[in-house]
């Protein structure tokens, strides 16, 4: 059977934020990966927060997933931040060994998007550039 649910994707200004509130199938996963490319492209965002504060378990499949999400976003030039990990599943993946190595981490979506803010000025009719470009 396949699954009937998607994550919304929202928008906010420049960033897109992915909120993940249930627990996720190797489908979804799948699925979220090619939604976020694909709206990655159709929007020109230049941010991604992937907030994790629904997520009661992370294996290695998921780890790697979100991992992979995130270097692909920044080949893509998206900047993608981790936020609201859960304490004891940060601890397992450091445990593990499965840290996801180059993505920016903070501890909520408020700290995400204060990051991903200090990071971008904006630019000509509203648009938004990294500081390094100005």
């Amino acid at each position: 059977m396949l699954d009937v649910f998607k994550i919304p994707i929202i928008k906010l200004y420049d960033t897109l934020i992915v909120s993940i509130q249930m627990a996720l199938t190797d489908q979804l996963v799948r699925q979220l990966k090619q939604d976020i490319t694909m709206e990655i492209d159709r929007t020109d965002a230049t941010g991604l927060i992937i907030d994790l504060s629904g997520m009661d378990v992370m294996d290695s499949y998921i780890t790697k997933a979100i991992r992979d999400i995130g270097l692909v976003s920044r080949l893509m030039g998206v900047e993608t931040v981790l936020c609201s990990l859960d304490p004891m599943i940060a601890i397992t993946l450091v445990e593990m060994d499965l840290s996801p190595e180059g993505i920016t981490t903070a501890l909520n979506l408020e700290a995400a998007l204060d990051y991903l803010r200090s990071k971008h000025v904006p630019g000509p009719e509203g648009t938004s550039q990294n500081k390094a470009n100005v």
